[in-house]
């Protein structure tokens, strides 16, 4: 996602060298001519969470100086970063509006995310409501007994019209809890545990945690601070990891030549799953539990590497479409395949050339993705730009229910393409330029110069331009469900990839299940696969099998115990009937994409795969 950025990115660079009075002043004369509008009005927050077991903060919005007949008020129904419909505004609850005196004005609720407010000539509007805040998730609200986080879209509400406006928010935690706040917002001095906001797209795109947290040792890279905070952290070697994550931030630095905040805050809200990105922080889950094995510190720190990363793409290197945003509705793209899948190609050679990954565990990491989506039916009915596009209704990861056969992940198919077009753009280029080179051209050009994002036809003028030819096949390849040629493109890099189907050992149902008391729900089925033929749907309750009681044991023996062929009875209940029905078992088979390094490369291929690792 990206947000307006008050200063210019030159000015920017020009502040993290001024003396604090300096910067004061710089920032007093830029603010007016930035925001383009007055700002004689002054809105503030205060939130304050004094009874965490009731899971609600309290909110005080003190807005002076806003002029109307009507003041509305709204909040956003969705929160950059996560590109669904959240509906923040359902856990609203006693909401109030007094004027300076604290007398009550009238209001009404006029849309599902808007109130609106007769100030009746009033020169102070004060809203108080309470948010409950029961979703344990980045971009959901939480709070209980030991720790409260905030994504802000789902708390603070904006005066329509007025998003440009600065905003200061003054947090108040738990008494009981130590007084540490993680956010990426400025602090304003003078004024404990208040910070400030240039604009409302900073401010929804800061998230905030507090509670019995940890805070690890800062690090600096560039002479930038970095900090990591988090709750419940859990066991694993945090010196070893901060100084991993240092050699993360450096490589991914790296790769654009610039780091445009002036600090940055890694906001780790316990265990769980998902992470969001910010312009100068991110939130995450995370356990470090998972640390402390080889495969699950592969995962973390792919996943910590993507957050970060974002921070450039998406945040800054952006579609046109994501910003300024509209908090009204959804923000469609056909790019989230560049936005998301780029920023999971990215991890696997930061990781690699930090010397956190292997050359084998980069391999995979890409076959994974190629034979994530190949071997699911959605490729063939469902591209990267349209699974961009589409992903409001789908959902990142694609649909669920009986149509998630026909779509598919941008992030599967979005990391596979960015490797093929690098490859694609080293070899054009005799080894001269890359996919960094492109990654560079638009955040120097979009971001640093215009102070705007990229349509797809100047992305693709960007690769085209480094690659020296026209890039036709690639533009196809993400805009359809055109049948993609992987051995050419990996050969350009020296690497071969196996794309020959193999059959997998025993027979095929087609489904997942889990257990739910003395049955089996079927959790997903298979598109034409032998269970989906004989009618069954996710959702199915799976009683009896060939006459026996359903169990883990007995539907896992089909595979092993029944031959091609053979038939399967099922007895199950489904749409609100019992019924029963019979499946007739098969072979399946998968491509494995398997990929390793050519026997014989010529000198180009092998410059280009050691450059490229």
């Amino acid at each position: 996602m990206e947000t307006l950025v008050l200063l210019t990115a030159r000015t920017n660079r020009l502040i993290r060298h001024l003396p604090k009075l300096t910067l004061a002043v710089l920032l007093l004369f830029t603010i007016p001519y930035s925001f383009g509008q007055k700002t004689e009005a002054k809105l503030a927050f205060t939130v304050t969470m004094e009874d965490p077991a009731s899971q609600l903060y309290h909110v005080i919005f003190r807005c002076e100086g806003l002029k109307g007949e009507t003041l509305n008020f709204k909040m956003p129904v969705w929160t950059p970063g996560y590109y669904q419909l959240m509906n923040y505004a359902k856990s609203v609850e006693n909401f109030r509006a007094t004027d300076g005196s604290g007398n009550a004005l009238k209001w009404e609720k006029t849309a599902n995310s808007r109130w609106t407010v007769h100030p009746r000539q009033a020169g102070t509007v004060t809203l108080t409501y309470d948010i409950r805040a029961t979703r344990n998730f980045v971009a959901g609200n939480f709070l209980d007994e030991s720790h409260g986080y905030i994504s802000p879209a789902g708390v603070f509400l904006h005066p329509e019209g007025q998003l440009k406006h600065p905003v200061t928010v003054t947090l108040k935690p738990y008494t009981k809890w130590p007084q540490l706040i993680a956010t990426g917002l400025d602090s304003v001095g003078g004024q404990p545990q208040t910070y400030v906001a240039p604009n409302y797209d900073i401010l929804y795109d800061s998230p905030m945690l507090m509670g019995k947290l940890e805070q690890l040792p800062s690090f600096e890279v560039n002479g930038i601070p970095h900090h990591f905070i988090g709750y419940n952290l859990g066991p694993f070697d945090r010196a070893q990891f901060i100084a991993d994550l240092k050699k993360i931030v450096a490589g991914s630095a790296a790769v654009i030549g610039d780091i445009p905040y002036k600090h940055y805050t890694f906001i780790a809200i316990g265990p769980g799953g998902g992470g969001i990105e910010h312009l100068n922080s991110t939130s995450i889950s995370f356990s470090g539990e998972q640390l402390n094995t080889r495969a699950g510190r592969n995962r973390m720190y792919n996943f910590l590497a993507h957050e970060y990363f974002h921070h450039y793409n998406v945040k800054r290197i952006r579609p046109v479409e994501l910003g300024p945003f509209n908090y009204d509705q959804e923000n469609r793209t056909r790019m989230l395949w560049v936005s998301e899948g780029f920023t999971v190609y990215y991890p696997y050679l930061i990781l690699k050339k930090a010397g956190l990954m292997t050359e084998e565990e980069v391999f995979s990491g890409l076959q994974s993705n190629i034979a994530s989506y190949e071997n699911k039916p959605g490729h063939r009915f469902q591209s990267a730009t349209q699974a961009s596009f589409e992903t409001w209704e789908d959902g990142p990861f694609g649909r669920t229910g009986d149509e998630a056969y026909k779509t598919i992940s941008y992030y599967s198919k979005g990391p596979v393409l960015g490797a093929m077009l690098d490859f694609k753009i080293r070899h054009e280029s005799q080894n001269k330029k890359s996919l960094d080179d492109v990654m560079r051209a638009l955040y120097r050009t979009y971001y640093q110069k215009q102070q705007r994002g990229f349509t797809e036809k100047e992305f693709w003028a960007e690769c085209e331009k480094a690659a020296g030819t026209k890039l036709t096949e690639l533009a196809d390849y993400a805009a359809t469900t055109k049948e993609i040629d992987y051995p050419n493109y990996f050969a350009y890099a020296g690497l071969a990839i196996d794309t020959t189907s193999s059959e997998l050992p025993g027979v095929w149902l087609g489904i997942s299940f889990r257990e739910k008391g003395d049955s089996l729900l079927v959790t997903e089925t298979e598109w034409q696969s032998p269970a989906w033929n004989a009618g069954l749907r996710n959702g199915a309750v799976i009683l009896a099998i060939d006459g026996q009681k359903a169990t883990v044991d007995a539907l896992s023996a089909i595979s092993k115990n029944k031959k091609l062929g053979d038939s399967v009875r099922l007895l199950v209940w489904q749409n609100g009937q019992q019924k029963e029905t019979t499946a007739v078992v098969r072979k399946k088979s998968e491509r494995n994409f398997r990929i390793s390094r050519l026997p014989n490369p010529n000198p180009l291929q092998s410059a280009i795969l050691k450059s490229w690792l």
